[in-house]
């Protein structure tokens, strides 16, 4: 956006009563608005730090005008280069627009600007005795805006879903500028097409969400967790088979392969998981308090039966979290291996779970590359990670690895799964997502687009459309 345009919108904002000096031009805001959590970056010409829909509004009503680029951006923190700006042009964050409008127990519903925090709004739930279940990795940086635009998920998915399920109503500005309001503040909506489901993981392309309306349930009063070590990796798939087939409906279940638990012991210590172990789970349990009791024990029974070596449990908030920190701890002791990591969220079907990583087991054996692969067991959703290696001076070999990502993805593909079940697509997935969707499906995705965003100006360049 060159300068004599960033004037004619600071002056337009000026005649419509709007705040001119919200949009920024100096080099620190700019770079810190080129980039993701991913490695691509390019720098805008101009950042909206949008404190309204008004401003928003009015921001993209000058851009379509005139076909300018238009980059959305939340918190920042995704892993697909989703809010990278390729195109340059106008970055509109609604990160200061972080309110929390209203918590509403008798609703069972949550009002909130797109800029709140997730683990903010868990936390204003909390103190009322209520739940917003949501949880992505990155709930204390990432926001209710961003979560939307991907249908963000995490470990509760298995019980209770990803974030769409929550979403009642959302007010979303149009890449001309219109404000939609669509859904509302009840919990059943059959009012035409679904365009709340239409603008969660839209990943930023059709419109910008600045304001939701979400259902929030009473919290569970206890909960309690489990960890448990198997020699075989096998044995610990089982193990989730297992516990659901016995009727139990965790709030989560993760699984963690050999390569993992090796990089966690040399990075916490030999104490901290069985030197035998070759897989590893976590469970989460939450309901009454009777309920929990009994459920832990049985669920406990069920991974002795399977062949659990090692069984941890934890009913008290301190000693879940102990638990769940060691899951946690996983990533940064595969970073510790000095290796570069190449995170790939592939989910699968569930019973898939084994033959993914003997897949994957196979690939290393035959490259020396090394593959590590860990994640939510209850939904299939396993985060694959290709430990790129390095030459002799320490630079990565990117090549091997690259390809590694296309082997990974097509097998994905051929066991009925997809390539991206929480970060999205955005610019790190977009050279797959033509093949992975099929020319049918590719093709409804580029017509809803030109049907909202006809000149192609809003978040342009991502998934290939």
């Amino acid at each position: 956006m060159a300068d004599n345009r960033t004037e004619a919108l600071r002056a337009r904002f000026a005649a419509a009563g709007l705040p001119p000096e919200h949009i920024h031009t100096d080099p620190e805001t700019l770079a810190a608005h080129a980039t993701d959590k991913w490695h691509a970056s390019a720098l805008p010409e101009a950042v909206l730090l949008a404190h309204s829909t008004a401003e928003v509004s009015e921001a993209l009503r000058f851009a379509h005008e005139r076909g300018i680029p238009v980059t959305p951006r939340g918190a920042g923190v995704g892993y697909v280069g989703g809010c990278v700006p390729v195109r340059g042009g106008l970055v509109i964050s609604v990160a200061p627009m972080n309110h929390i409008l209203a918590i509403r127990p008798e609703d069972g519903l949550a009002i909130v600007e797109a800029g709140v925090l997730t683990a903010d709004l868990q936390a204003a739930c909390k103190e009322l005795g209520w739940f917003y279940p949501p949880d992505p990795a990155s709930r204390k940086e990432s926001s209710i805006g961003g979560n939307i635009a991907t249908n963000a998920g995490g470990p509760r998915c298995l019980k209770y879903g990803v974030t769409r399920a929550y979403v009642l109503g959302l007010r979303v500005v149009l890449p001309d500028g219109r404000i939609c309001d669509c859904g509302g503040l009840t919990h059943k909506n059959k009012q035409g097409f679904d365009l709340v489901g239409l603008f969660c993981g839209s990943e930023g392309m059709l419109g910008i969400v600045t304001q939701a309306t979400l259902r929030i349930i009473p919290a569970p009063p206890a909960q309690a967790a489990l960890s448990a070590s198997f020699p075989e990796f096998a044995l610990a798939a089982k193990a989730v088979q297992d516990v659901l087939q016995a009727g139990h409906l965790p709030a989560a279940m993760e699984i963690t392969d050999a390569f993992t638990l090796a990089a966690a012991r040399a990075y916490l210590g030999s104490e901290a998981l069985p030197a035998d172990a070759k897989g590893h789970i976590i469970i989460e349990i939450d309901g009454q308090q009777d309920a929990v009791a009994a459920e832990l024990e049985a669920i406990a029974a069920i991974l002795r039966a399977t062949g659990a070596t090692d069984i941890r449990t934890a009913t008290e908030a301190a000693e879940v979290e102990a638990i769940w920190q060691l899951r946690r701890e996983f990533s940064y002791s595969l970073k510790a291996t000095g290796l570069t990591k190449l995170n790939e969220d592939i989910v699968i079907p569930r019973s898939r779970l084994v033959d993914l990583v003997t897949f994957c087991e196979g690939m290393q054996a035959e490259t020396g590359i090394s593959v590590a692969c860990f994640g939510h067991a209850g939904d299939g959703n396993i985060h694959t990670n290709i430990m790129v290696p390095k030459d002799d001076q320490g630079r990565d070999i990117r090549e091997p690895a690259d390809r590694l990502v296309e082997r990974l993805f097509a097998w994905v593909l051929a066991a009925g799964g997809r390539i991206t079940g929480e970060h999205g697509i955005g610019l790190a997935k977009a050279p797959w997502f033509h093949g992975a969707v099929g020319e049918v499906a590719f093709d409804l995705h580029r017509s809803i687009k030109a049907a909202l965003d006809p000149k192609g100006i809003l978040n342009p360049g991502k998934m290939g459309l």
